[in-house]
């Protein structure tokens, strides 16, 4: 079915007024998804603040000019397109939508064809690769865990301390370094003496063989 002027001036309106709003953009090759793919996809995405839009090539090229001055070649969206709009974190939207075309690899239904990120157009290979790395939040909680592990042993350390210090009947960590510094020359001295060699005498009878 035809779609009206009036109808195409409200999705061009649309179009722009996200753009606006965008951190990053990727385009997709989707004539195969079906109307509940549309919809899953849509419904994940809106959770990181991305949308979504299946419209003509025409549109999104017109759009894309309008708003940012940046010139996509339309020769490079082939079939039916989609533009993916990440609001938010540049990364995680497209690793949503990566995850739908690793879900659907063999059916081919869907597939980066291009992108736009910090006012560079990037081709399909180039957006791919994008989509498949981490997300800012992945990143940050893998930072927290390598910083959190040299507190951990520190922790660890503290808590030793305390109870050696309960042991040893001290309050300061100063007390603590004396006396263990007291205590060395009795421990080095007791690892130092010689081993006791028991006698053949007083060693214990060998069992007799069983016959």
């Amino acid at each position: 079915m035809a779609v009206t002027k009036a109808r195409k001036s409200e999705i061009l309106s649309t179009l722009e007024a996200h753009i606006k709003e965008a951190q990053a953009i990727a385009f997709t090759s989707n004539q195969k998804l079906t109307v509940l793919d549309v919809s899953k996809i849509k419904t994940e995405l809106r959770k990181e603040n991305a949308v979504y839009m299946v419209a003509k090539k025409t549109l999104i090229c017109l759009a894309m000019k309008n708003v940012l001055g940046a010139e996509i070649d339309i020769n490079t969206l082939p079939g039916a397109v989609a533009i993916l709009i990440a609001k938010g974190d540049k990364v995680a939207p497209l690793g949503i939508v990566n995850k739908f075309a690793y879900e659907l690899r063999k059916e081919e239904k869907i597939k980066f064809v291009g992108g736009y990120i910090d006012g560079r157009v990037l081709g399909a290979a180039e957006t791919a690769k994008l989509a498949s790395l981490p997300s800012r939040e992945v990143l940050l909680a893998k930072l927290l865990g390598s910083m959190m592990s040299p507190l951990s042993a520190l922790a660890r350390f503290f808590d030793g301390a305390k109870t050696e210090m309960e042991a040893k009947n001290v309050t300061s960590v100063g007390d603590l370094a004396k006396a263990m510094a007291a205590a060395a020359p009795a421990v080095a001295a007791v690892v130092e003496a010689p081993a006791v060699e028991v006698a053949p005498e007083a060693a214990a009878p060998e069992a007799p063989a069983a016959e």
